[in-house]
């Protein structure tokens, strides 16, 4: 009977699980602000699909200077308070035609991070410029990190 005692115990303690690892809590949408969507023609900029965060005003005059001049005169990318908000960019790959699109579908965040869902479309052809589809927003500021998916 002790060693059936001493297996039972022994089966129970394996098969605790670990409570120290976290547990996403549910997830709440965020609504973003739309600050622009459209085609880069600067190709130069880090030519992989991706997206970036930005949270600080150095780096936001930077990229804008730098790789996306056209944004000096869009009204909401000069009305970003860092102290507040943190601005979400999302690159499609450059392409050699127009007719592509890049879309942030939906943003939500657990306790964990920030899950960011885009969307790459398009066939080509529309135009025959190279370009670059971006699209780009401002979320309240937070310190957890972004996941673009």
């Amino acid at each position: 009977m002790k060693k059936l005692v001493v297996v039972f115990f022994a089966i129970l303690s394996l098969s605790c699980s670990d409570d120290s690892l976290p547990i996403p809590a549910a997830s709440l949408t965020i609504t973003p602000v739309l600050i622009d969507k459209g085609l880069i023609f600067n190709a130069n900029y880090n030519g992989t699909q991706h997206g970036e965060v930005i949270v600080n005003q150095s780096d936001w005059d930077n990229f804008r200077n730098n790789y996306w001049v056209d944004g000096i005169t869009v009204a909401e990318a000069n009305n970003i308070n860092f102290n507040t908000q943190m601005i979400l960019l999302v690159f499609d790959s450059p392409r050699t035609t127009g007719g592509y699109d890049a879309v942030i579908n939906s943003i939500s965040e657990n306790n964990l991070n920030i899950m960011v869902q885009v969307a790459y479309s398009g066939n080509g052809d529309a135009t025959q410029m190279p370009t670059r589809p971006y699209h780009f927003v401002k979320i309240p500021k937070s310190t957890k990190p972004v996941v673009f998916q």
